[in-house]
């Protein structure tokens, strides 16, 4: 998953730009004033039981306070498709034409609506905003900022089918607050949400890609602070937060992560292989570690070789808790 490149901003100060035209950001800001000042709890409690799959040990659903109206947990399920404009290696965002990728992830979000009725199923773009690099770079912190037009980019094919983005960071040797501050103009965009990947956090001085790396509590808590200082200050609805993981170490203490109105954070099982060995994962470090909503990573390559199947819509809501965000990659 690492990216090398020469037209990043390698961080430096830039100015985005934004291509959300302003009728279409006054039309989202009306709808979200309109809404009603708190939520139906009973159908939030009930769509999250439902989440549950009839769990009965106590794990799911997660007792937490209840989201800001607006919130797209639990009334939506996102499909995602994950990847950086520069690489075709790095995910199937980057890998096809632009209208074909769309129209494969419209397909899977139908897949997806026709297994779970229950669900509205909305699209996403996840995009690698800051990529891990083995070499250190101009600021010696083994991670490299992408253009902002690139996002610009990526916003203007998220609208064009109605989708949600994610701008994903891997911090490489810098930290999480500096690097989700220099994307803070699109966060407070309603629909832009945030992704973090501790396998690419190396804070003992290894290269990325060599080790996997580690968020504890406090980067990650760093990261909801921001979001949810956002959300006050613009008058948002909740943020997603996705945190992947696929390793006990990379995330030591889950249990110190914090849980706030504002934001909707999303453990993500992020590793490939066989269905018994991704299964075996879910359990370990998404099931058995509750945090508020469950993730499961889909590989279109590496899911599918050495005689293993990727699993299907169908297969994974058995899952116990069923997963909530779909990404492939």
């Amino acid at each position: 998953m690492l990216f090398f490149g020469s037209s990043c901003n390698n961080g430096k100060t830039q100015e985005p730009i934004t291509n959300n035209d302003k009728k279409h950001t006054a039309k989202l800001t009306s709808t979200l004033e309109k809404k009603n000042s708190i939520i139906d709890t009973v159908d939030y409690n009930k769509r999250m039981l439902a989440l549950s799959n009839n769990d009965t040990t106590g794990f799911w659903p997660v007792k937490t306070l209840y989201p800001l109206p607006g919130a797209v947990l639990p009334y939506n399920r996102i499909i995602a498709f994950y990847g950086n404009l520069y690489s075709k290696r790095m995910g199937i965002l980057g890998q096809l034409p632009k209208e074909e990728m769309l129209k494969k992830l419209q397909d899977e979000v139908a897949n997806w609506q026709a297994a779970d009725t229950t669900i509205k199923v909305i699209p996403a773009l996840h995009y690698i905003a800051i990529t891990a690099q083995t070499e250190p770079g101009k600021a010696k912190l083994h991670r490299l900022r992408m253009p902002f037009k690139q996002i610009d980019t990526i916003l203007n094919w998220a609208k064009s089918i109605d989708a949600l983005v994610f701008l994903d960071i891997q911090v490489g040797h810098s930290n999480v607050k500096d690097e989700v501050a220099s994307l803070e103009t699109y966060l407070k965009l309603p629909n832009v949400h945030l992704g973090i990947d501790p396998e690419f956090s190396l804070k003992n001085g290894h290269i990325p890609g060599t080790k996997i790396g580690s968020f504890n509590s406090d980067d990650i808590n760093e990261a909801i602070d921001i979001l949810a200082n956002l959300v006050q200050k613009n008058n948002l609805p909740p943020k997603v937060l996705v945190v992947h993981r696929f390793t006990q170490g990379m995330v030591p203490n889950y249990k110190n992560i914090k849980i706030v109105p504002e934001v909707q954070i999303v453990m993500n099982m992020d590793g490939f292989g066989d269905k018994i060995l991704k299964r075996s994962t879910y359990l370990r470090y998404i099931y058995k570690e509750p945090v508020q909503f469950t993730g499961f990573k889909l590989f279109y390559k590496n899911d599918n070789k050495n005689d293993w199947e990727m699993y299907s819509p169908e297969e994974l809501l058995k899952f116990t808790p069923k997963p909530i965000y779909i990404q492939y990659q």
